[in-house]
């Protein structure tokens, strides 16, 4: 996950100049004089560009929902630009005259839609598509893109390509996928992933999922990588370069694979070798690994302005800057663990809205922390037990809450407020006490067998935790992710809450290091 205060800056300053409406040769004589694709509409309405996410409003369309995305990428070496394609497959939701994908930056050459040439606009944040024909009510239909991206084109942190000097990465969180391939950019609609891949010979590509074939033409090698289990566009990872793909044993069978740049194979290997202790810890508490494989790439490059976070769990393959690697196990084992335990909160089952980001970062805190403490290594501030850590994040809880929200009402400027991370462990922790270790255990398992490839929202981790008590914890649990004011501790009444200072929120700045705000697991 992202360790700072994200803030989305505004589109027109992403692209640097307002797109103008773009219509294929095509589609400007149908529509010249008032016949074809404007006449035939037949009663259907536009989608709605927006899902009403309550942090990102502008992302989604309600007018579909996408079963899969297949991503034709080439990587031209000498440009360093892709051209590309998505094809998108996906259900009206309504009878449906227009749509819209989330998209910035690209420059597309040409949209079909059922195979016919449709006719699109690039708005700001959004390419609108107009299909030949009105699209019925529950019709499953396709749409193809084709454009060229440059991923060094949009400066980051706002940018969901990771340029490095042989090659890219991705990494779209939480509202980035939208520049790297035109989608439904929201993680309650997941959906099937295909991943084809042209890079020159000596180069090597790897995508979520596992490799279904490779064949070589021209100086070439093009690899298809198929997910087996839907993901949300935030969770996409596709990378090429100078690596070397590194498989090892899991437990359980887990098929392990690191993507490592070739040049520090070895140093990392001390690193990546931790992974296979790591799930075992992991899955005794939380079940089987939930996906066909696991493994970690750490990006070829140190530049520190290719992207602004020390880890991002990508499914299948968590992202990493490769310094951070290079550390001793008691610096870098906590975080690790953080990413690996997103493998089942956030991504088998995702955020319902950005809203509930609590659920991913405070669950990976959470066990993230537990690990530190289990293995005796103090934490940033030199505290040895959870208990402590809670006690001293609760004293902060009312200027926590003062500066960003309570814990499960984040803004765009707060969401990767530490609010989220420890402050998300802080109402586990509280419920945890309430309820203890055997019904809290419960609790997480119910919650990811129940909403398993999908999305919850709070509401319904609420009404898990509720169910399994067998008592009504809707008011605790509501107080302490919505109150203005934090509630007492169980079972202690002596832990106090430092009053807050100043007098109005603060608007966060971006960090400047991954360490300065977010997750307790760093450091």
């Amino acid at each position: 996950m992202r360790y700072r205060t994200r803030v989305t800056a505004p589109a027109v300053a992403l692209l640097g100049t307002a797109a103008a409406l773009t219509l294929s040769p095509a589609a400007q004589a149908r529509s010249a004089d008032g016949r074809g694709v404007r006449d035939v509409r037949n009663g259907g309405t536009p989608g709605g560009d927006s899902l009403d996410d309550p942090v990102y409003p502008v992302l989604g369309n309600t007018g579909y929902r996408v079963a899969a995305y297949l991503l034709d990428f080439t990587y031209r070496a000498d440009t360093k630009l892709v051209d590309a394609s998505v094809t998108v497959t996906a259900h009206a939701t309504q009878d449906l005259s227009r749509f819209s994908l989330d998209a910035v930056g690209f420059v597309v050459h040409g949209v079909w839609v059922g195979g016919r040439e449709a006719a699109f606009e690039q708005q700001t944040e959004k390419l609108v598509v107009t299909p030949p024909s009105c699209l019925a009510n529950r019709e499953k239909f396709t749409v193809r893109v084709d454009y060229t991206a440059d991923p060094r084109k949009i400066a980051p942190p706002y940018n969901g390509w990771v340029p490095t000097p042989d090659g890219f990465a991705v990494a779209g969180q939480p509202d980035l996928a939208r520049t790297v391939f035109p989608c439904n950019d929201h993680p309650s609609d997941k959906a099937d992933f295909t991943f084809r891949i042209t890079a020159p010979d000596g180069l090597t590509a790897v995508a979520t999922g596992s490799l279904v074939s490779t064949r070589k033409a021209n100086g070439t090698t093009t690899v298809t990588y198929r997910s087996r289990d839907p993901l949300a566009t935030e969770l996409v990872q596709i990378t090429v370069g100078d690596y070397r793909i590194v498989e090892r044993p899991g437990p359980s069978g887990l098929r392990l694979r690191d993507v490592v740049p070739t040049a520090r194979a070895a140093a990392l290997e001390p690193a990546l070798a931790l992974t296979p202790h790591q799930l075992t810890w992991l899955e005794q508490r939380l079940g089987a690994f939930p996906f066909e494989a696991y493994g970690i790439l750490p990006a070829n490059t140190d530049d520190p302005n290719a992207f602004d976070f020390t880890g991002l769990e990508t499914q299948t393959l968590t992202i990493y800057k490769p310094n951070f690697l290079l550390q001793t196990e008691n610096l870098i084992g906590s975080h690790m663990m953080h990413e690996l335990v997103h493998s089942w909160f956030g991504n088998l089952v995702s955020p319902a809205t950005w809203a509930d980001l609590w659920l991913n970062e405070g669950h990976a805190d959470y066990y993230g922390l537990l690990y530190r403490y289990e293995r005796g290594w103090p934490d940033s501030i030199g505290l040895t037990s959870m208990e402590a850590r809670m006690k001293d994040v609760y004293s902060r809880g009312d200027q926590w809450r003062k500066d960003a929200g309570p814990v499960a009402a984040p803004t765009a400027a707060t969401l990767f407020h530490s609010q989220r991370y420890t402050g998300g462990v802080l109402v586990l922790y509280a419920l945890w006490t309430l309820v203890g270790e055997e019904v809290f255990s419960r609790i997480e398992h119910t919650f990811l067998d129940r909403y398993r490839n999908s999305s919850a929202s709070t509401a319904q981790y609420i009404a898990v935790a509720s169910e399994v008590s067998g008592q009504d914890l809707t008011g605790f649990l509501t107080e302490w992710l919505y109150g203005t004011k934090t509630p007492r501790m169980p079972g202690h009444p002596d832990w106090t809450v430092t009053p807050p200072s100043g007098t109005t929120a603060r608007r966060l700045p971006l960090p400047s290091s991954p360490k300065d705000l977010g997750s307790a697991t760093l450091g």
